[in-house]
């Protein structure tokens, strides 16, 4: 894809999003309490965390996006807005309902400089898009390896996330974003090579 073509943040996210539903949509009945392996890249946490707990974390993450494009601090919007289980009953219908709620805001916003708020920090909205869409689309890609569906990235997502963290991904490894890279041949598929710079092993799973 050249510069030309390249696609912007919002788009990105679309796709990412949409990716992630779409695995979300194949999870069975029986899965959702599924402790995650070990090589299932998380936080930190004292314990295994269940599948569902990873898609509803992912469901919190989208539900903030229409308030901090909107320009609102936590605190303006409600620290607790979105505490608590967001899947409910039809945890797939619930996740859908964000997703689209996620991306109608997403492809609203008119200025990519905007300031975000988020917990963390203050970001400029297209930086805050690069961290959701890799967060999005890798976990698309883990979670449907977890749950043993036939899965692919579209090219178009995969050469997306690409572009907008190889500019500055040891930057980010620097912090503690990705742990080391998995070295991964030069003419590996795209995906290969954006699992390897992120600390992933194409692998595993």
């Amino acid at each position: 894809m050249t510069a030309k073509s390249r696609l912007s943040e919002p788009e990105v996210f679309v796709l990412a999003d949409h990716a992630l539903n779409d695995v979300v949509e194949q999870i069975r009945d029986d899965q959702w309490a599924m402790e995650m392996p070990p090589s299932f890249a998380t936080r930190r946490t004292d314990r295994r965390l269940t599948l569902r707990e990873i898609v509803n974390y992912h469901a919190y993450d989208d539900s903030w996006v229409p308030d901090m494009l909107a320009g609102k601090t936590m605190a303006e919007a409600g620290v607790d807005k979105f505490k608590g289980d967001l899947l409910g009953e039809q945890p797939k219908l619930r996740f859908a309902e964000i997703v689209a709620k996620a991306c109608a805001a997403v492809t609203g916003l008119d200025d990519l400089d905007r300031t975000v708020h988020l917990s963390f920090g203050e970001f400029p909205a297209r930086g805050y898009l690069w961290q959701t869409n890799m967060f999005r689309g890798l976990r698309a890609h883990d979670i449907a390896k977890v749950i043993g569906i036939n899965f692919e990235l579209p090219e178009a997502l995969v050469q997306g996330i690409w572009d907008e963290i190889s500019p500055h991904a040891e930057e980010w490894r620097a912090i503690g974003v990705f742990p080391a890279a998995v070295p991964v041949p030069d003419d590996a598929p795209l995906l290969d090579r954006l699992l390897g710079l992120t600390g992933r092993d194409p692998k595993a799973l």
